[in-house]
């Protein structure tokens, strides 16, 4: 009888495998909790949860409710784009671009596709250094993954050039707000104080994770079936083949006309009441005069450029400008997942008016995207049950209190490493960074102080230990919702890039040593 060949269990069985084990610790574990006011811990009653696992999914949905409706609004607004063939146009426009640059003998030698995976991962890296971008890279996912395989790569690159890129940019953070800004804050030090030796930190990381991707890219692109996820691209290809395969119509329908106006209508408002900009960039603030009205312009030039070539590049103008509100509005006026989503809600719609869609059929077109998505909100709530089961378990402040005191007879060196490793493991079990540092660093800040560690070091081990395993564990809403995005099964995942984490994770803790044995500014 012939073997069956094992079969790695679909995400939503791991992440639910995942809750039941986390409701067995509840039964393990004695409940505890911190005093708000003096930190001080506590043991309590302990909470064990059993056929709690089965209200987590609802309590999860609920928690994450903004992301999930966020990716639904996304997934709609894309469907519309790509409907009308204008994301086909603008990758069909972007290879036959590159292929012209092959003419220069510099870029042939170096690879062309070589120089946009590494302009597109440090554009990445650098938003999410600077302002944390994370949930955002949901957005792009559903960009880059297409053009990647267009390409001749495979989805994991693509991830890798949007949503790996992000995440180690914002584990090597420069002026995060989300992790510097908060932990800084908590330990009592200047605000982004300690920069230059993050930006080598930032540099070093990139080096590394810039040309593991690019070896791994080429290696696919010689031999694609060497990819883990060869059979499933072939939902990409075959996408990608049926496109092909269809031509696309340039015309420029009335209705791009009147999508033209109404945007540019608004944006005229817009400029008018928001006519002065400030950029928050770390703990800097630059004020930009007129900051609107110039990008309102350049719309106004770009729509009309595209709508005389056709609704297509019209619609990729929208894309792109859509982008660039995006970094404005999160930059400059604090948006955040409610305003992106209206962002890209606005898009879908006037995409559908561009196309000539009738009402009904904008609607039954968001309606489709939303559909097809679905699935990736879901798991979203799913995977927040796993946080929900060991918060009301009353064991996260246990396991933290627990971990803490392992560091009390250690050397400098070791207690440093040991921090690490506790904001590291803590990491997956709490994703948000935000709530991660007002947790630890209130404990780890004095502790630090005892130890004859700086306080610098210390937040720069919450800043690694928190970006590093955001891109593995399946408490994050934002990796299994790219996931899911991106049709790449969840444990295929965690094997391939496993290894790449405990690269990082090594690297971080030799980056960590400088600050014990080095006089470096800020620390």
């Amino acid at each position: 009888m012939e073997k069956k060949k094992f079969k790695i269990p679909h995400t939503f069985v791991i992440i639910f495998g995942l809750i039941i084990v986390s409701a067995l610790v509840t039964f393990i574990v004695p409940g505890g909790e911190y005093n708000k006011e003096t930190l001080e811990f506590s043991y309590t009653q302990s909470q064990p949860q059993s056929w709690q696992i089965l209200t987590a999914f609802y309590k999860g949905f609920t928690r994450q409710a903004g992301i999930i409706v966020f990716i639904l609004v996304i997934g709609a607004a894309f469907w519309v784009v790509n409907s009308c063939k204008a994301i086909d146009a603008g990758i069909y426009s972007f290879l036959s671009f590159t292929r012209g640059l092959e003419r220069h003998r510099f870029l042939r030698y170096i690879g062309v596709n070589n120089v946009v995976i590494v302009l597109i991962m440090l554009m990445f890296s650098m938003f999410g250094a600077i302002f944390g971008m994370s949930e955002e890279t949901i957005a792009f996912t559903i960009i880059i993954i297409p053009l990647a395989v267009s390409m001749g790569y495979d989805s994991i690159t693509g991830l890798a050039m949007v949503y790996v890129a992000a995440h180690v940019g914002f584990a090597g953070a420069i002026l995060n707000p989300f992790t510097i800004g908060i932990a800084q804050d908590i330990a009592g030090l200047p605000i982004f104080s300690g920069i230059e030796y993050r930006f080598f930190c930032w540099v070093v990381l990139n080096l590394i994770t810039i040309s593991l991707v690019l070896w791994y890219a080429n290696r696919v692109k010689k031999s694609p079936q060497k990819s883990p996820l060869y059979n499933e691209d072939s939902y990409w290809r075959e996408k990608i083949e049926l496109q092909k395969g269809e031509t696309i119509d340039y015309h420029t329908p009335a209705g791009a006309w009147v999508s033209y106006v109404v945007a540019l209508v608004v944006l005229v408002l817009f400029s008018v009441f928001h006519w002065h900009t400030s950029i928050k960039i770390g703990s800097s603030v630059f004020d930009i005069p007129f900051l609107i009205p110039v990008v309102t312009l350049l719309f106004a030039f770009a729509g009309y450029r595209g709508l005389k070539k056709s609704v297509h590049f019209f619609v990729l103008y929208l894309l792109f400008f859509t982008i660039i509100f995006l970094v404005i509005g999160v930059m400059g006026y604090g948006w955040y997942i409610g305003e992106i989503s209206a962002l890209f809600l606005a898009l879908g719609i006037l995409s559908g008016v561009a196309a000539g869609y009738g009402a009904n059929e904008i609607v039954g077109k968001l309606t489709e995207g939303a559909k097809d998505i679905l699935s990736a909100a879901l798991v979203v709530g799913l995977a927040a049950g796993i946080i929900v089961i060991l918060e009301d378990g009353k064991v996260v402040d246990t396991l933290l209190y627990r971990m803490s005191s392992a560091m009390a007879d250690t050397g400098k060196s070791a207690s440093l490493g040991v921090m690490y490793m506790i904001q590291t493991l803590i990491n997956i079990v709490i994703p948000s960074a935000s709530a991660k540092a007002a947790i630890t660093m209130p404990i780890m800040a004095p502790f630090s102080d005892l130890i004859g560690v700086s306080r610098q070091a210390t937040v720069l081990a919450f800043q690694f230990g928190d970006g590093f395993t955001n891109m593995i564990t399946p408490t994050s809403g934002i990796l299994i919702a790219v996931l899911t995005i991106a049709r790449v099964p969840y444990g295929k995942w965690f094997k391939l890039i496993l290894p790449f984490i405990i690269l990082l994770i090594v690297v971080g803790f030799l980056l960590l040593l400088p600050t014990l044995f080095l006089e470096l500014n800020g620390f």
